[in-house]
């Protein structure tokens, strides 16, 4: 029970608690953070790249506190709860005596600790695992309706976290088996499902297009045993920094001996061998197996509370982790800190203002970044603003709402590393240039969709293609603004070569892309002499601007 915490805990964690609301305070704002305070100016069941909770952790945190605050009063809350929620899955009676050892231990995780203050989609995963977690623990001791209510309620809450969270379901149902005959574990999933059905019908709404995103239209590349496994291999150590040889030491040395210590080692182990065979074929972000945190503070723990040797080692290396750690925070507020390096939290405040004293009040078109747009929209106050994505960018949250609408016929700043003669330009103190350009009536339409019917292609054959243009908007268009071309890609799905081509009508006379309406065409692959071409896409260029993602990349045999 929470009165049976020792005071000692409360100061500590009152002290974390703290120091990570200055810290909010203070940071800037990282892209990723601007880009979710956008997702939460317009609250929905979901969004292009994850499910809504980090919107709505947003939402509330701007109710409360303005600038960054507002972004992240929320994550403070829910770390500091984790924490407590953590010490309650440990059960050794000696941990009391060690309180602050428990505080070095969470503190020195780096990713942990990182995740005290940011605002991301891994920040509630964190929570709501281990409170998945602790009533797992209670629902194996005492079954029942409550429990099984509590259970599937954060199922569901992990779930609209992040899509990672089906692992940590997962591995904790494959340590015990006999769940898929509980009367009551199903209960739990059934209120699950229930729950997330929202985000489900979303998903159906929108073409599941989250889930084809991560499936198979995230960037890729071709294997590096470099960046790949041995870049994940490096991100298991860069995790827990100096602890990690005494971390995955009590892991080992840990046994299954009951049903929730089970439960922890097979999420761990599922995890880490998920994504080690993951780096086989992708590069794995450091956050993705963030996961294992959770369970390993409690292994970790319980093992140092058995092991006095582990105890001093871990307890020595956390504190020089630990004071690394306030040093690199430090960097994130004043830069100098960190000497020549620019982080994400450095300089966004001054470029924003650079740019609103140049185009003044007029809205600014960001092309090819998701991340810029918001951005200059947070520290600005300026709206609307619009990513605007051409084909060698990929699709995200501006490709699916209804921003372009919102600059369409206006005159607008238009902001772009492509632009050969910008009208301005400014260099941020990291080396990163933008330049602008003005655009009187600006006229986009990147949500015009080209289908072509999933049959074997073969490149630089001359059979001809069907294709269908579907216009989305409550306007015709008039097929002299549009420029068609193929974007030829390789394995990997990145841009070798992009030829125009000249698709003709199958019906006569037409001359415009009628409203709400798909339009049939056919054409001819343009020949390339370019090699390894995997894949090809039909995009469509409008008013001179550069090609976007109109179609989807169709495999060339």
């Amino acid at each position: 029970m929470l009165t049976k915490i020792p005071k000692q805990f409360y100061y500590f964690l009152a002290a974390i608690f703290i120091l990570n609301l200055i810290q909010s305070s203070f940071t800037q704002l990282i892209f990723d953070e601007a880009y979710y305070w956008y997702y939460s100016q317009n609250m929905a069941w979901g969004y292009f790249d994850h499910p809504p909770m980090v919107a709505l952790l947003v939402k509330i945190s701007n109710f409360f506190f303005n600038g960054e605050l507002g972004v992240r009063f929320m994550s403070c809350v829910l770390s500091a709860a984790n924490i407590i929620i953590l010490w309650l899955m440990i059960d050794n009676p000696k941990k009391n005596d060690y309180i602050k050892h428990f505080f070095v231990l969470v503190f020195s995780m780096t990713l942990l600790n990182a995740y005290g203050f940011f605002t991301l989609p891994d920040t509630p995963l964190l929570f709501f695992t281990s409170c998945f977690l602790l009533t797992y623990k209670h629902f194996i001791k005492n079954e029942g309706v409550g429990s099984a209510i509590l259970l599937g309620l954060f199922m569901a809450a992990l779930m609209y976290s992040k899509y990672h969270a089906v692992l940590v379901i997962f591995f904790v149902l494959l340590s015990n088996l006999k769940l898929t005959t509980n009367k009551y574990a199903w209960l739990a999933v059934l209120i699950a499902l229930f729950c997330y059905s929202p985000h489900f019908y979303w998903l159906y709404e929108n073409d599941f297009v989250s889930i084809k995103y991560h499936l198979y239209e995230r960037p890729n590349g071709a294997y590096s045993f470099e960046k790949y496994t041995l870049g994940f291999l490096v991100n298991l150590v860069a995790i827990f920094g100096l602890t990690f040889p005494f971390i995955y030491k009590s892991l080992f040395k840990t046994k299954g001996n009951n049903l929730f210590n089970r439960a922890l080692i097979y999420l761990t182990y599922g995890v880490l061998i998920f994504f080690f065979i993951s780096s086989f074929n992708r590069r794995v972000q450091t956050q993705w197996i963030i996961i294992v945190c959770i369970p390993l503070v409690v292994i970790a723990y319980n093992y140092m509370l058995q092991n006095k040797q582990a105890l001093a080692w871990i307890y020595k290396l956390g504190l020089i982790n630990t004071v690394l750690i306030i040093y690199l925070r430090m960097g994130l507020v004043y830069q100098p800190l960190l000497f020549n390096f620019y982080y994400e939290s450095h300089g966004n405040k001054e470029w924003a203002a650079a740019i609103k004293e140049e185009v003044g009040n007029i809205p600014v078109v960001f092309e090819n970044s998701y991340r810029n747009a918001p951005m200059y929209s947070f520290y600005t106050g300026a709206t609307p603003t619009f990513s605007l994505n051409n084909f060698m960018y990929r699709k995200n949250q501006y490709s699916i709402n209804d921003s372009e609408e919102k600059v369409r016929g206006k005159d607008v700043a238009y902001v772009s590393k492509y632009l050969n003669s910008p009208t301005f330009t400014y260099t941020r103190e990291n080396g990163g240039l933008y330049k602008g350009k003005y655009i009187s009536n600006f006229q986009s339409y990147r949500k015009l969709d080209c289908t072509i019917d999933d049959t074997p292609v073969s490149l630089n054959s001359e059979e001809q293609i069907e294709l269908k243009v579907y216009n989305p908007y409550n306007e015709d268009i008039d097929l002299k603004k549009l420029k068609f071309a193929v974007s030829y890609m390789d394995d990997y799905k990145k841009p070798q070569e992009t030829l125009q081509i000249t698709p003709k009508p199958t019906k006569v006379n037409t001359a415009y892309l009628k409203q709400q309406d798909t339009t049939h065409f056919i054409f001819q692959l343009p020949k390339t002499k370019k090699e390894k071409i995997g894949y090809f896409r039909v995009v469509i260029s409008e008013n001179d601007l550069l090609y976007g993602l109109n179609g989807k990349a169709i495999h060339i045999n």
